[in-house]
């Protein structure tokens, strides 16, 4: 078969892929898009979009149950059928078709098959061999991480992939790690009916965020009647004869369950992408520039949570867009993925946060004070929210008197966070942002509540 050659190759189609891809195409460059699964990547079939279709049932009916006159009305029991049958709605029973359209309309030829550096701009994918005259863009993902626990791999665990998608609810169900994905299948699965058990090593979920918003999150777990057993390390995992999980403990205390998740953290997907061929490192995420160029490279890029700068989908697709419009000859570069994510934890209480929290600040050299106040503390919380727990926090820079962190616990936060992002991308002063006044009575008068407690 001769040789195809396009201005741009991208590896991998998931939502960083896809973006980048896109742009080019729409800009004019010729792209091949090659994908060895499905269009649309993890995100849109197993994490993401099935995820916040199982948790989103019950975080209505728990909102509903606020609100009296309503709550007499709805039954607090959720149908796990119906909501599996939503779920696969949302991910097109993991039919890929109906995404080729959005790529045939920017110009972009989907190849399938695993893709394979072989040199300098230079890919084979399946069966073809590419060539490349301007970039080629890595943009593999990761995978779900699976430690080097006794018994552990032999034990068949369940991933982000098999807790996304699973069509059956198990009695109980037993998660190894505290992350965001623990927490948020232990919020889905136990809503669907299934006694769960949280294990994580350290001394407290969702160590990345704000000590607040993980012991709310813990306690609203455990009021759903999550068990969760912090500074739990497992030491062994076993599969008996009729099918159930034993994982032990150090210290010697055993868990059982019909199914264990295990969610320790990600790891990128490198290991067949032939990297060595073009003197790159294939044994952990790819380290890029601000340009998402590898190795200072003037062709090959990677972004996405390949590089392991913000494991987060829509910094990929800010990624893409960067890397795309470089190819392209912009003077762009990668600004906040490092210090100005916004990233959304969707248990009942959300937690939605920006920029750093106070110990990562300090941490940073930053003179950073906290400002903390209830997210329920204004009039809109009267409304949505009432009477949930909750803690709304903003990291201040006090030599430069800008935000640069903040966070909300409660349920609904995520719709409060577009205007913290703006404000710490944006390093809009205290002073300016006194006079960007909220609405009443909605819940985003925390934000007046803040600031009055700050001394503005």
């Amino acid at each position: 078969m001769p040789e195809r050659e396009f201005d741009v190759i991208v590896i991998g189609a998931g939502p960083a892929g896809e973006v980048c891809a896109g742009r080019l195409g729409e800009r004019g460059a010729s792209v091949a898009l090659v994908e060895q699964e499905l269009v649309g990547g993890e995100c849109s079939y197993y994490a993401c979009m099935p995820s916040k279709a199982l948790l989103r049932p019950a975080e209505l009916l728990a909102e509903i149950d606020r609100v009296p006159g309503v709550r007499e009305l709805v039954s607090s029991t959720l149908d796990p059928a119906v909501v599996f049958a939503r779920r696969d709605e949302v991910i097109h029973d993991r039919d890929d078709s109906s995404q080729e359209p959005w790529l045939e309309e920017r110009g972009v030829t989907l190849v399938r098959g695993l893709a394979m550096l072989t040199g300098e701009r230079r890919v084979q994918a399946g069966d073809e061999e590419l060539s490349a005259r301007k970039a080629v863009v890595i943009a593999t993902g990761t995978a779900a991480a699976v430690p080097p626990i006794e018994g552990l791999a032999e034990a068949r665990p369940w991933t982000n992939r098999e807790a996304t998608t699973a069509s059956e609810v198990p009695d109980r169900l037993l998660i190894l790690g505290g992350g965001v994905v623990g927490v948020e299948m232990a919020q889905a699965w136990s809503s669907l009916g299934a006694s769960v058990a949280l294990v994580e090593a350290s001394d407290r979920i969702l160590v990345q965020e704000e000590p607040f918003a993980s012991a709310e999150v813990a306690r609203g777990l455990e009021a759903h009647g999550v068990e969760i057993h912090t500074g739990a390390r497992a030491v062994a995992v076993s599969r008996g004869e009729g099918g159930q999980v034993t994982l032990r403990l150090e210290g010697g205390e055993e868990l059982r369950g019909d199914e264990l998740l295990v969610a320790v953290g990600r790891k990128p997907r490198v290991a067949e992408l032939g990297l060595s061929s073009v003197g790159v490192a294939d044994d952990g995420y790819i380290e890029v520039d601000d340009q998402l160029r590898v190795g200072g490279s003037d062709w090959l890029y990677a972004i996405g949570d390949v590089n392991g700068r913000a494991l987060l989908t829509h910094m990929g697709k800010y990624q893409a867009r960067i890397a795309a419009d470089h190819i392209l000859g912009a003077d762009v570069a990668a600004t906040c993925d490092l210090t100005g994510s916004p990233r959304v934890i969707f248990t009942d209480p959300e937690v939605a946060a920006v920029g750093r929290t106070l110990e990562a600040a300090e941490q940073a050299g930053v003179n950073a004070r906290a400002v903390d106040m209830a997210t329920s503390a204004n009039a809109g919380a009267s409304f949505r929210g009432r009477n949930a727990e909750g803690t709304s926090r903003l990291v201040v820079d006090e030599d430069r008197k800008v935000l640069v962190g903040a966070t909300f616990v409660g349920p609904e936060t995520a719709e409060l966070l577009h205007a913290a992002t703006i404000a710490v991308v944006g390093e809009v002063p205290l002073e300016r942002l006194w006079h960007a006044v909220p609405a009443f009575p909605t819940r985003n008068e925390v934000w007046l509540r803040l600031l009055e407690q700050y001394g503005l």
